[in-house]
């Protein structure tokens, strides 16, 4: 992602984003996603394999930090292992005092791994994601 300071919101008009978040639990990424104009989906770590496959989201975040035990690293593996859903670029949002969540996010596939940070950075994060060359997508 180095080189790339994406703040346009042209990158983020028809993208969709899929929030991998424990149910029931509001926070401020999906309201500030889609004030940035992306299309924002969420989902639990049970339902998120089914939810990308029908709606095939351009960029996918999974808030690690917030899963309980290794539902969410079990959710990135899935996701980068199924055909349909692996070209899919995933975010794992770690805690700060995870010593071992970045290792631990590109093991189970994830393409960007960024400690629990403000939603701007999430957010540029995403655009650069979408600006990087398109993978083919079955």
């Amino acid at each position: 992602m180095q080189g790339y300071e994406p703040n346009d919101a042209a990158v983020a008009r028809n993208s969709t984003v899929l929030i991998i978040d424990e149910p029931g639990v509001r926070d401020v990424y999906p309201e500030y996603l889609d004030f940035c104009g992306f299309n924002v989906l969420s989902a639990g770590p049970v339902e998120a394999l089914h939810v990308a496959q029908a709606h095939r989201p351009d960029v996918i975040l999974v808030d690690i930090a917030r899963l309980a035990a290794d539902t969410g690293w079990e959710a990135v593996h899935a996701l980068k292992t199924l055909a349909a859903t692996a070209a899919i670029p995933v975010v794992a949002l770690i805690s700060l005092a995870s010593k071992d969540g970045s290792d631990k996010a590109k093991a189970a596939g994830a393409d960007v791994c960024l400690p629990k940070p403000l939603p701007s950075q999430i957010a540029r994060a995403i655009r650069a994601l979408l600006l990087w060359p398109r993978r083919e997508r079955r």
